[in-house]
């Protein structure tokens, strides 16, 4: 495991130094603190700073290489990240106000969509990660930042919850609905759903990650908060898909995007894969009555 953590002298950067060493020191992980300074002016302050943060993580157990680069910020991270692989990378989240579309530094998203690895955002104060929730929308493609999250967890010691929320059907479907609640039923259906559901708690299971599943009904940014609260978890798993063309980069969604607008947890942007081809409606509903019979 590789891990970068992006620092730019300040005090804000300090989560971010924290949150790192708190997931590279239970992984053993190879880690790189690099420092970025937009003014000439600016390097010895950080200099300064980065020596203090380095000894911060040596009292975590982690020995980072110091890389030091002056300039434009996300170019550098960008760079960074092209010339040397990391497994995930840890950034800071300024908060700038509930305005537009962006209530933290636009930096934060720009990151986010520009380099490859998973993106941890350094939010609030939590001094551990026990408790985690995944926003899983209930699709094959999302595989990828469960196994992400559970190699995490699992290094940690800490629990996971896989989160589906479904949205108001229309009232000939309620039947279903009420059917898709029942946690217990579901995931024991040949649905699309229940069957996803069920391999994303199998992966966890097998990593030795304390798992479970949980429904909710609603506005989807609304549940996520509400579980968030109700759950007092330490970090919320969202994430981001690539997008098709020449030019790699990820698209964050809009689910993705308020949830880092309104947290106040850590959250991890993780990497989805690419999504498989989409089953037939009638194939997704017939799955709901295809459950193993009982003997």
């Amino acid at each position: 495991m590789k891990i970068l953590i992006c620092s730019d002298g300040t005090s804000s950067a300090q989560a971010a130094i924290d949150l790192g060493g708190s997931l590279a020191g239970p992984l053993k992980a190879e880690t790189t603190l690099l420092g970025i300074a937009e003014r000439s002016e600016d390097e010895q302050p950080l200099r300064d700073a980065l020596h203090t943060q380095t000894q911060s993580l040596r009292q975590l157990g982690v020995s980072p290489d110091i890389v030091v680069q002056f300039g434009e910020p996300v170019l550098h991270i960008v760079q960074q990240t092209s010339n040397s692989k990391y497994d995930l990378v840890v950034i800071g989240a300024r908060w700038t106000g509930a305005v537009g579309h962006y209530w933290r530094s636009k930096r934060t998203y720009e990151v986010i969509k520009a380099i490859q690895p998973p993106v941890l955002m350094a939010i609030g104060e939590r001094k551990e990660l026990k408790r985690f929730v995944v926003c899983t929308g209930g699709k094959e493609f999302i595989e990828q930042a469960v196994q992400f999250t559970g190699k995490l967890a699992a290094a940690v010691g800490a629990s996971v919850t896989l989160l589906h929320v479904m949205a108001e059907p229309p009232a000939m479907f309620a039947d279903l609905v009420r059917m898709e609640e029942n946690v217990d039923q579901l995931l024991q259906s040949n649905s699309e759903l229940g069957t996803n559901l069920r391999r994303q708690k199998r992966e966890l299971d097998r990593l030795g990650v304390p798992a479970e599943v949980h429904l909710r009904h609603g506005i989807v940014i609304d549940q996520v908060f509400e579980e968030a609260r109700d759950g007092n978890y330490d970090l919320i798993v969202t994430g981001t898909s690539q997008a098709r063309g020449l030019f790699r980069h990820y698209i964050m969604g809009d689910l993705t995007r308020d949830i880092l607008n309104r947290s106040n947890v850590p959250v991890l942007v993780a990497r989805a894969g690419p999504p498989k081809p989409a089953r037939t409606l009638w194939k997704a509903l017939k799955g709901l009555f295809n459950r193993p019979q009982r003997t």
